[in-house]
């Protein structure tokens, strides 16, 4: 998984409250289970006039060039709500995205969101209220996140943000759930050699 320490990119707004799993890549795309080539059909029905994708719609702010290459989205309330597809977070940052930015987040979209890299970020709905006027006055306008200081800084705008230690710790890291599995390896080794030899054959199998 790749760190997050301090990130800053073009941030594009979107603004929507209840944006679900199935607006931000639709049921008829899950038909992989590698985090790849998803982003792609990010937002299919909203970004695009046709089923085939050859037909941008031009009024989506992810198909407006100022918006071009985008790393931080910015929504309202509750997103990520909906199915506990995995592929959301997938798709998010297929597509280029390190950091979504609203009010609030859907509980299982946050935390695959966390297990894959891409930081779900809360504010207050005030302070991303200011952050929609700066991005709606000015496209184009970059978002600077620090993890490691835990702030937000948008042209004159200055915010700081929560994030639990531990969840905190894995992305500055670089730590999925294989990596942290992965550094008690030792402590695994020797567990597996205390098993009696039936029970090494049974995992082995």
């Amino acid at each position: 998984m790749q760190k997050f320490t301090v990130h800053e990119g073009v941030a594009v707004p979107l603004d929507s409250a209840n944006i679900d799993t199935d607006q931000i890549i639709p049921k008829q795309f899950l038909l992989a289970v590698s985090r790849k080539g998803f982003g792609v059909h990010l937002f299919h029905d909203a970004r695009y006039l046709d089923d085939a994708e050859t037909q941008p719609n031009p009024d989506f702010n992810l198909n407006k060039p100022e918006y071009a290459g985008a790393t931080i989205l910015v929504a309202r309330d509750n997103f990520g709500n909906g199915s506990s597809r995995e592929h959301a977070p997938w798709a998010l940052m297929d597509y280029g995205f390190r950091a979504v930015i609203a009010p609030s987040f859907a509980v299982i979209f946050n935390n695959n969101s966390l297990g894959n890299g891409l930081l779900p970020l809360k504010l207050k709905a005030e302070e991303v209220d200011q952050i929609f006027k700066v991005l709606t006055a000015h496209p184009g306008t970059k978002i600077k996140i620090d993890l490691e200081n835990m702030t937000v800084d948008c042209a004159d705008l200055h915010f700081t943000f929560e994030l639990d230690p531990f969840r905190r710790h894995c992305l500055l890291e670089g730590l999925d759930a294989i990596s942290l599995t992965m550094q008690h390896n030792d402590e695994i080794a020797k567990f597996e050699e205390k098993m009696p030899q039936w029970e090494n054959n049974a995992v082995e199998k």
